[in-house]
Protein backbone atom coordinates (compact mmCIF):
# COMPACT_ATOMS: atom_id res chain seq x y z
CA UNK A 1 0.00 0.00 0.00
CA UNK A 2 2.64 2.70 0.86
CA UNK A 3 4.20 1.70 -2.84
CA UNK A 4 1.73 2.15 -4.54
CA UNK A 5 0.43 5.82 -2.68
CA UNK A 6 3.92 7.05 -3.49
CA UNK A 7 3.92 5.86 -6.71
CA UNK A 8 0.63 7.67 -7.62
CA UNK A 9 1.66 10.56 -5.02
CA UNK A 10 -1.33 9.76 -2.75
CA UNK A 11 -0.67 11.51 0.54
CA UNK A 12 -2.53 12.63 4.11
CA UNK A 13 -3.89 15.28 5.50
CA UNK A 14 -3.33 16.04 8.42
CA UNK A 15 -4.04 19.07 11.00
CA UNK A 16 -1.10 20.08 13.38
CA UNK A 17 -1.41 21.01 16.61
CA UNK A 18 0.55 22.48 19.59
CA UNK A 19 0.51 20.17 22.75
CA UNK A 20 -1.05 22.76 24.55
CA UNK A 21 -4.00 22.48 22.11
CA UNK A 22 -4.64 18.89 22.98
CA UNK A 23 -7.54 19.19 25.04
CA UNK A 24 -9.09 21.30 22.62
CA UNK A 25 -8.38 18.63 19.76
CA UNK A 26 -9.95 16.06 22.49
CA UNK A 27 -13.40 17.93 23.29
CA UNK A 28 -13.44 18.00 18.91
CA UNK A 29 -12.87 14.83 18.76
CA UNK A 30 -15.37 14.19 21.31
CA UNK A 31 -18.37 16.74 18.89
CA UNK A 32 -16.85 15.11 15.62
CA UNK A 33 -15.82 18.18 14.70
CA UNK A 34 -12.41 16.60 12.90
CA UNK A 35 -11.99 16.75 9.13
CA UNK A 36 -8.29 15.81 9.04
CA UNK A 37 -5.93 13.78 11.65
CA UNK A 38 -4.68 15.31 14.77
CA UNK A 39 -0.74 15.43 14.19
CA UNK A 40 0.78 16.77 18.00
CA UNK A 41 3.77 19.07 17.18
CA UNK A 42 6.57 17.94 19.56
CA UNK A 43 8.76 20.57 19.18
CA UNK A 44 5.73 22.73 20.65
CA UNK A 45 6.57 20.64 24.25
CA UNK A 46 9.28 23.11 25.23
Amino acid sequence: MLDFCGKHNITCDIELISADKINEAYERVLKSDVRYRFVIDIASLK
